[in-house]
């Protein structure tokens, strides 16, 4: 269990809606749906109704930033079967990368190998108390893209299991490459945080408004529950 997960949920109804792509960037093909993962009639690209609101204020905030730079959205909503689609999918990646294979791990090796993965990933939980961020609709991972449509450096990949992946993991480095790397990964937080959104303590592309992580961080209680499937 994670810290943000004893967080009180009082679940305010807000609708699921499709993200507008006419103000953002989508990443097409999406990448989990290509590895065919349980969406169903589900969309990736869907959010609650006032987490939509603040990326359109954190789209606006950029633009004067940065005049026809957009945000990118590589991935938001995650139904819970999709979620453990992908955890599992991480753990025989992970797996594999140290030379093994997951049907043959031990419990140990398992054991030691998920506590990696959940660093990065939130357990598929059916729990309403304990939902993974994305299921809720409230938690959406993004980067940037300029007037062209090039994806702006980062210095790591989204969903990359690394210290790279840390939001400020470039900020004390000399090298002109890792600060602007920083400068950017700056830019993305101050737009996000100044529309109300706030930041994972692990990964510079995730972030969550209305969620157990937000209230957790801002000290409040969360209006985000799980989205009923129907």
């Amino acid at each position: 269990m994670k810290p943000y997960q004893s967080t009180a949920i009082v679940e305010c109804g807000e609708p699921l809606l499709p993200i507008p792509d006419a103000f953002f960037a989508l990443v097409s093909p999406h990448p989990y749906e290509s590895l065919c993962a349980p969406y169903g009639n589900k969309s990736p690209f869907y959010l609650r109704e006032g987490v939509i609101k603040g990326l359109i204020e954190a789209q606006a905030l950029l633009q004067k930033e940065r005049s026809g730079w957009r945000i990118q959205v590589f991935d938001a909503y995650r139904p819970i079967a999709v979620q453990q689609f992908m955890v599992n999918y991480t753990l025989q990646e992970v797996a594999l990368a140290k030379g093994l294979q997951v049907e043959h791990l031990t419990e140990s090796q398992r054991e030691t190998l998920l506590q990696l993965v959940y660093e990065f990933w939130a357990a598929p939980s059916h729990d309403p108390a304990t939902p993974p961020p994305h299921s809720t609709g409230g938690a959406v991972d993004i980067t940037l893209v300029n007037g062209n449509g090039q994806t702006i450096r980062m210095g790591s990949p989204i969903d990359e299991m690394s210290p790279r992946s840390y939001p400020d993991h470039f900020a004390v480095s000399d090298d002109p490459s890792s600060r602007l790397y920083h400068h950017h990964r700056q830019l993305l937080r101050s737009i996000m945080l100044a529309a109300g959104f706030q930041q994972h303590p692990n990964e510079w592309w995730h972030f969550c408004l209305g969620d157990q992580m937000w209230a957790w961080l801002t000290k409040q209680v969360a209006r985000y529950g799980a989205v009923v499937e129907g």
